[in-house]
């Protein structure tokens, strides 16, 4: 009887502590409710911090940890150099996207102070946010091209022009002649067709698919897996035992090869051929196609099929083509949305015409000439298309002759750039990624090489390349009335052919 008394009386001692906790922390917690979260509010997260982005990075996300006053965050948010963009929200979380690319090689300092959270007046105390800055950088400006002069001749240079000294490396040992090459997504890896230089003097078609590294190395937002070697780690991609490689094309995610092959044992057995990592190499099913493009979320190809283009997935069924265009020859750029192409239309009358192409089904004649269409590149927004062109040049003999111009697809404005010497068709451009710059180069070539140049780098006409200048031409604050001014190209230190920049 005595222990149930005491038990009794314990009982109601921890029910009598209970009782008083919770009164306690009743009354804290009515305090706290009516003086309101006296918390600072601060930044949780931002998506570049420390981080190096490229034009595929079109946004970031910062994160609070309090609902904020948009009205005062979009105010007092500042980046510099500037990067104008539009806002948008999800709660706590301020979605900013740019309206054009960042310029490449730059670095950013972005700060945000004295915005307040949603709920407290401006200036009570706690409710103005934590002062925040970061840094972000984009990538390394610079460019792959192949030498044609002296001990680099047939080489694959890189030129990072954001390093402390940008000069010229060689990527690719003597005994290679590149002949064309593709870069991977990162910029870490080169793709390159050569022949070894013996058989490159012997006329012989002996090339073989490499990768080479760069030494470039990016902290991307999103986790990616890149090469953390030096520049120059050479590997064997395809050899050329059983088929001749004549050309081939990289997807953007950087995952499938796209090739054509012509079997060594039957020359009339040729085709498309796809290869990905880890697997042996597949024909593509009843393409034996010619020139071929893949389309930017890397999952078809499109290929020229008899009086029409063709676009084919890369994986799964082949039987039925996804669209057919029947009056188009050649494709020659996809926008970056993969929503709109640059195709070309070869008229009856012999004239040609450039027309824009895109997935609601609208075709839109850009230009009709007498002369040729060499290339078309679509600007990072898609806004504006730049063209390499030629004109027939009157007289007697056959002459075309080059130039660029910069067509804004919503108003239809032609601007002409620039105009080439006559008879150089064997120009190339490359617009730069974030869309501010051209690099082309102007190839001196001979039909007859002369002694010494059995080993020289080729044209895709097999002309030997006597040397060859490369120019840059800014084009930052283009448009494409008449009344705009254009910057003159510059002429760099360097000699070579194909030039293209780092993604």
């Amino acid at each position: 009887m005595i222990d149930r008394m005491i038990k009794f009386k314990s009982i109601q001692s921890l029910d009598r502590i209970a009782i008083t906790l919770i009164g306690v922390l009743t009354i804290a917690i009515a305090i706290l409710l009516f003086q309101g979260d006296r918390s600072v509010p601060h930044v949780r997260s931002f998506t570049w911090q420390d981080k190096q982005i490229g034009v595929e990075h079109d946004r970031f996300v910062i994160t609070f940890t309090r609902p904020m006053d948009r009205a005062s965050v979009e105010e007092n948010l500042k980046i510099n150099p500037p990067l104008p963009g539009k806002f948008s929200w999800a709660g706590r979380r301020l979605v900013y996207t740019l309206i054009s690319p960042a310029p490449y090689g730059m670095e950013y300092q972005l700060s945000l102070e004295k915005a307040t959270d949603k709920y407290s007046n401006s200036g009570k105390a706690g409710a103005i946010l934590q002062p925040f800055s970061a840094k972000f950088r984009t990538r390394d400006r610079g460019f792959a091209y192949i030498g044609v002069e002296g001990q680099n001749s047939g080489e694959l240079m890189l030129v990072n022009l954001s390093a402390n000294e940008p000069k010229p490396i060689a990527l690719t040992p003597p005994d290679l002649v590149v002949s064309d090459f593709k870069l991977y997504p990162q910029g870490d890896r080169i793709l390159f067709l050569a022949n070894d230089r013996n058989s490159q003097r012997q006329g012989a078609l002996q090339a073989k698919i490499y990768e080479v590294t760069t030494g470039i190395r990016t902290n991307p937002p999103d986790p990616q897996t890149a090469s953390q070697e030096t520049a120059g780690k050479l590997k064997l991609v395809l050899d050329n035992k059983d088929y001749q490689i004549l050309k081939f094309d990289l997807s953007p995610d950087g995952e499938t090869i796209v090739m054509q092959l012509v079997s060594r044992r039957n020359p009339g057995e040729f085709g498309i051929w796809t290869l990905q990592p880890n697997s042996a190499p597949k024909p593509l099913p009843g393409k034996p196609g010619g020139d071929f493009l893949i389309t930017p979320d890397s999952k078809a190809l499109a290929v020229t099929q008899g009086e029409g283009l063709a676009i084919v997935p890369l994986t799964g069924s082949q039987d039925q083509p996804l669209d057919f265009l029947p009056k188009y020859g050649s494709i020659l750029a996809f926008s970056r949305n993969g929503l709109a192409a640059a195709t070309v239309k070869f008229n009856q009358d012999f004239t040609r015409s450039l027309f824009l192409v895109n997935t609601q089904g609208t075709e839109k004649e850009l230009q009709r000439i007498n002369g040729s269409i060499l290339d078309a590149e679509f600007d990072p927004t898609g806004e504006i298309l730049y063209c390499l062109l030629t004109q027939l040049v009157p007289g007697d003999q056959y002459q075309e002759q080059p130039y660029v111009v910069a067509i804004n697809l919503k108003t239809g404005e032609t601007k002409k750039l620039l105009e080439f010497s006559s008879n150089q068709r064997q120009v190339r451009m490359n617009l730069s990624p974030d869309g501010i710059a051209l690099l082309f180069d102007q190839p001196l070539i001979t039909p007859q090489p002369a002694a010494g140049m059995s080993d020289a780098v080729r044209t895709d006409d097999n002309a030997a390349i006597v040397t060859s200048k490369l120019w840059l031409l800014p084009i930052s604050s283009i448009n494409t009335t008449e009344t705009s001014t254009t910057s003159n190209p510059e002429e760099l230190p360097i000699t070579g052919v194909r030039p293209v920049w780092l993604p």
